[in-house]
């Protein structure tokens, strides 16, 4: 009863969220102080990932095809198809699961258990409008760009790791990648980035939004909210793998 309980709460949020997507004025400037805080502000550790992502991709590559009949071209459409198909994706979305997702949620269970989100219904406030529509919406219109940015970092990390640590020549590499290179990975990638915006922030909300407990409570919605954004992203990309390719 309890997953129904709350399929039912999750639902009603959403369709509340999706009525109040009109009253821009009211969610204007949260949204735009809500695109640096998910889109800006994790730019560093998207690099930081993306990067690392790329130079482990290229070395294991490397390792695992070692063989005098197997072009070193072959490892950078390895690389490239993985990051921009799956890693870019699926490793950032994972992430900012625990950083955007907790975040969001300790916000708004903070302001649930002391009050504020009932203070601002009785001043005549639309709650939903103000809070959780400019999260879902930053999180929906800045996660394609975190994940280009995850991609770009990506590619730029396994070409660099191939040229110093010797095992692939920059030339084999970038001409592997342009072979391989389909524009539908990065569509299909993009539209994955879309997906999870929206399941890391609505889920975030939705946990934050109805927590109750006080402190620990906020604490233990904030954990839910991280580890249902990551088991949901998980089942998003293999539905989508499995409808889009």
């Amino acid at each position: 009863m309890r997953v129904f309980k709350e399929l039912g709460q999750y639902s009603s949020l959403l369709y509340q969220a999706l009525r109040s997507s009109t009253e821009f004025g009211t969610y204007r400037k949260n949204l735009f102080q809500e695109l640096v805080k998910v889109g800006y502000d994790s730019i560093p550790i998207i690099i930081l990932v993306g990067v690392f992502t790329g130079s482990v991709m290229t070395l294991q590559s490397a390792y695992q095809l070692e063989s005098a009949f197997i072009p070193l071209s072959t490892i950078g459409a390895i690389v490239s198809q993985s990051i921009l198909i799956e890693l870019a994706a699926v490793i950032s979305g994972l992430v900012l699961a625990g950083k955007v997702g907790a975040r969001v949620a300790t916000e708004l269970g903070t302001m649930r258990v002391s009050e504020q989100i009932d203070a601002l219904e009785s001043m005549g406030f639309n709650s939903v409008s103000f809070l959780v529509v400019p999260r879902v919406l930053a999180g929906i219109l800045m996660f394609p760009v975190i994940y280009i940015v995850a991609g770009v970092c990506g590619l730029g990390g396994g070409l660099l790791a191939g040229y110093f640590s010797g095992q692939v020549p920059v030339a084999d590499f970038l001409e592997g990648a342009r072979m391989y290179f389909y524009p539908w990975d990065v569509a299909f990638g993009i539209v994955k980035s879309f997906v999870f915006g929206f399941i890391i922030t609505s889920i975030a909300c939705y946990k934050g939004y109805f927590a109750t407990g006080g402190a620990e409570g906020v604490g233990n919605s904030t954990t839910q909210a991280t580890v249902l954004g990551c088991i949901y992203i998980l089942l998003a990309d293999f539905l989508l793998a499995a409808l889009l390719l």
